[in-house]
């Protein structure tokens, strides 16, 4: 049935097509029409994959909306593959296609500079720096940490990227410089404020989907308009809740799958930056905002799929199709910043900064051998001691009671439990 619905659906489009373009004189302009004619293969594509591709964790609002973003995702990574391989110019200017505007070399804004709260100097507006750096991005950091919030489901992962995030920014600072920022711009007004109220309000919200009563009556089977519409508004919360509980210091499996996503949601938001830098993108153009827009239902999708995979790998034993193309398009994109622009990518960090970084890989790499290592020997060992002196005060107490042949069945049982369990 979904192969026959399928085929109906892609020949009325291909026909509501062919009509069009048999109904207009084909232009002589080369490039609309190439512009075109990749569109119409592209809407083409996308309603094969709506109703062919494999269905994902999610199934509200419906299932063929996570499977169109699932398509999407591959039409984004075979356009990330086409820029890598055009040369620097070529691909920028191919941009051009898709907004005459761009092309362009933008300045970057610098946010540091006069980083006082309050400028005795300015007589008519003393806090004229704070009000300059409250610009669209300040709302958007908000949103954007409350949906990822309800990504990735667990305050002190949230918490850690996001200042981790403000440290990447101290260390490239003098690579970017809209990261150069002040103090209080990092640490009251990013982290505080806009990081930490979105992690709070998306927390909460994570709470009253996870107490919430989920009971899907037939939208026609309520009898009042109010049920109805309620109905149709909670067609767009989740079928069901699964909370997260990552446990990264449970396994080294865990903790190393838990610092690769960390590790992964760090480098997609620097390719964030570092795409509008060699792309010549201006940061509130609308390309910067349909890729947040992407990320945020994709990766959704592939959180759930990595936590399934981490979580019963008896049941789910391969990694969902999702969480691989998100790998796969971060990478791409990274390797794109490192194709276009290998001179800023290889200025050196400062000596202080590169300090900073080894001594904080140093303490994780320590803990992970103390806590997965040498924390399970010597529990072991203790373990065995402890059981050794057990066995030895048992056997003195037979002894000193005059039955030594039960004490040597005591002793030889005991061996061969302790041989079990090790």
């Amino acid at each position: 049935f979904r192969r026959a619905h399928t085929l109906t659906v892609l020949f009325i489009l291909t026909c509501a097509l062919g009509y069009v373009t048999l109904l207009e004189e084909t232009p002589q302009d080369t490039a609309y029409n190439t512009k075109r004619g990749i569109v119409a293969s592209i809407l083409v594509f996308l309603c094969f994959g709506v109703t062919q591709a494999k269905d994902g964790p999610f199934s509200r609002p419906h299932p063929a909306y996570w499977r169109f973003w699932l398509c999407v995702s591959v039409v984004y990574e075979l356009f990330l593959i086409f820029i890598l391989f055009q040369t620097v110019q070529d691909g920028r200017q191919f941009m051009k296609y898709i907004d005459p505007h761009l092309g362009v070399p933008l300045p970057e804004r610098d946010y540091g500079g006069n980083c006082l709260i309050y400028d005795p100097g300015n007589e008519t507006d003393p806090f004229h720096n704070i009000w300059d750096k409250l610009d669209g991005f300040v709302p958007a950091h908000f949103f954007g940490w409350y949906l990822k919030t309800l990504m990735i489901r667990d305050w002190w992962m949230c918490m850690i990227i996001s200042v981790m995030f403000e440290f990447l920014e101290y260390s490239l600072e003098h690579q970017l410089p809209n990261f150069s920022e002040c103090w209080w711009d990092h640490w009251i007004m990013d982290v505080i404020l806009c990081n930490g109220l979105g992690i709070y309000c998306g927390m909460k919200t994570l709470s009253w989907l996870s107490l919430k009563t989920y009971k899907w009556q037939g939208l026609w089977n309520i009898p009042t308009y109010k049920g109805k519409m309620k109905r149709i508004v909670f067609q767009f919360t989740p079928y069901s809740w699964v909370k997260f509980e990552w446990k990264p210091a449970s396994s080294l499996r865990r903790w190393l799958a838990v610092c690769g996503i960390i590790f992964v949601f760090l480098l997609a938001e620097l390719n964030t930056f570092y795409l509008k830098f060699v792309l010549w993108m201006p940061p509130e153009h609308y390309l910067v905002l349909l890729r947040l827009v992407f990320f945020v239902n994709v990766g959704g999708v592939a959180m759930r799929e990595i936590y399934d995979f981490m979580d019963d790998p008896k049941f789910h034993k391969k990694l969902g199709q999702q969480a691989w193309l998100v790998a796969a398009i971060t990478a791409t994109e990274f390797l794109i910043v490192v194709k276009y622009d290998p001179y800023t990518l290889t200025l050196s960090l400062p000596f202080y900064i590169t300090q900073c970084w080894m001594l904080g890989i140093i303490l994780v790499l320590t803990w992970t051998a103390w806590r997965f290592f040498i924390r399970d020997i010597t529990l072991r060992y203790k373990e065995i001691r402890r059981q050794k002196q057990e066995h030895k005060y048992e056997k003195d107490k037979c002894l000193s009671n005059g039955d030594g042949h039960s004490s040597i069945l005591d002793e030889q049982n005991g061996n061969k439990l302790r041989e079990r369990k090790l």
